[in-house]
């Protein structure tokens, strides 16, 4: 198993990149073993933004995108800025080819000062990588500051819960050729008609 992390922190060290760690942990944990790569976003920041006005990725942007794309799975996270992902996370998504992601099973995390921007995962989060067509796990896990003092049980299994489905989902996905799953309608047709 192939995974891809991208941790859109800024600081160092940062909460996001503690959360993507203990997340790819707990993932290659459950598979029984695997390779993590790691993006750091804000290595790359000055390059995606110069890819969004020329186009082209310099090699350390086209680096991150090969890393991201070749994975056979993807954890992603990203501090929550104004009740939203941050700005440097959906630029490096914007400058992904529309069908790079396709049937990428995808662990969404993030992080923030309080529990009230949990629900970043489920409405920011869920429905850009819907339309990048990836295959986000159920389980998404959201950080909140007091969630690494004395709740940190709590996160863990949060954690382990999230990891566990992500190695599920690329174990399956390895073993059935890395395929969607879908079949068009027509071949359906075709097949009953045999």
């Amino acid at each position: 198993m192939k995974l891809a992390v991208v941790t859109a922190g800024l600081s160092v060290p940062s909460s996001s990149r503690l959360l993507a760690d203990r997340l790819a942990a707990a993932t290659v944990a459950a598979a029984g073993g695997g390779s993590v790569s790691v993006v750091e976003l804000r290595d790359v920041a000055l390059d995606v933004t110069k890819n969004l006005l020329t186009g082209f990725p310099s090699p350390a942007l086209q680096s991150a995108i090969s890393t991201v794309v070749s994975a056979d799975g993807l954890i992603v996270v990203t501090p929550v800025f104004t009740a939203g992902y941050s700005g440097l996370f959906k630029s490096f998504f914007d400058v992904l080819d529309a069908d790079s992601l396709v049937g990428k099973p995808v662990l969404l995390g993030a992080t923030g000062g309080t529990e009230r921007h949990s629900l970043v995962l489920d409405y920011q989060l869920r429905p850009l990588f819907g339309y990048l067509k990836a295959d986000p796990v159920a389980t998404g896990v959201y950080a909140a500051s007091s969630d690494w003092g004395s709740g940190e049980g709590a996160l863990q299994r949060r954690i382990e819960k999230a990891g566990a489905e992500l190695a599920a989902a690329v174990e399956g996905r390895v073993a059935g050729g890395g395929g969607t799953g879908f079949v068009p309608f027509e071949q359906l047709l075709a097949e009953v008609g045999e």
